[in-house]
């Protein structure tokens, strides 16, 4: 009875270690080259897939359309406080990458009458929508420009700031993505990410669609950004900004 006892001891030993290892398999797969991880056991609100140890969430598509033009936006969100607290000059170059329906592009387009705001958008039912509203509000400052999951398709040193509002959380290749926006970056030119406030359990955002500031800087530190400063002035919301490093010599 003592050598029963003792197999099958053993037998649920190896089951459990079985177990583990096949747990261990699903949740976490080898890093690639560019810092990714993949896990097959993950939130139903992401892809999977892991930077930096933060999940990145699913896109919301061109079928959402009407909800980023909630009206409950303008109190939850702020917009004209947040543009206000970008400082913006009227001759600035702006590239609203993840643009959407260019709920704040046409907001700032005002705010440039002699810049440009380049409305950056993954989906091209995206891009007809902003087509169809800047022909219809005449605007002559706002450019769509259709990305890639990992390019935004801006020209090298051409803006002064790039501005990204609940929308980098979604990105699928952050890291590529942040990489060419660096590039398209004027030199002591700003990055600004607005998103909803991870620290504070209860904002009711869905948690892969909120990010903390520490995450976010972990992140822009990634690929050479400098951190400025952390506005919380919104209800919900931090307005994270940072900086291209300017030449030398340069203020």
């Amino acid at each position: 009875m003592k050598q029963r006892g003792t197999a099958i001891r053993w037998i649920g030993l190896a089951f459990i270690l079985s177990w583990m290892v096949w747990v261990a398999i699903a949740l976490l797969q080898p890093t690639n080259a560019q810092g990714y991880t993949y896990r097959s056991i993950h939130s139903p609100d992401g892809i999977g897939k892991f930077y930096m140890g933060r999940e990145i969430a699913k896109v919301m598509g061109h079928q959402e359309a009407l909800w980023l033009e909630r009206p409950e936006r303008l109190t939850r969100e702020q917009p004209q406080e947040a543009i206000a607290a970008l400082q913006l000059s009227p001759t600035d170059v702006i590239a609203d990458v993840g643009a959407g329906t260019g709920y704040f592009s046409f907001r700032m387009a005002a705010q440039v009458p002699q810049g440009q705001v380049l409305a950056v958008d993954i989906q091209p039912e995206m891009i007809d929508i902003l087509n169809f509203l800047i022909a219809d509000q005449q605007v002559t400052n706002v450019q769509p420009i259709l990305g890639s999951e990992t390019d935004p398709h801006l020209p090298p040193e051409s803006i002064d700031l790039a501005l990204m509002v609940d929308a980098y959380h979604e990105f699928a290749y952050p890291q590529e993505i942040m990489t060419h926006i660096v590039d398209a970056l004027k030199p002591g030119g700003r990055v600004a990410l607005l998103e909803y406030r991870q620290e504070n359990p209860l904002i009711p955002i869905k948690g892969l669609h909120k990010m903390s500031q520490r995450q976010v800087r972990r992140e822009m530190a990634a690929v050479g950004l400098e951190w400025l400063e952390t506005l919380d002035m919104l209800p919900q919301q931090h307005v994270i900004l940072f900086q291209k490093p300017p030449l030398a010599g340069q203020g």
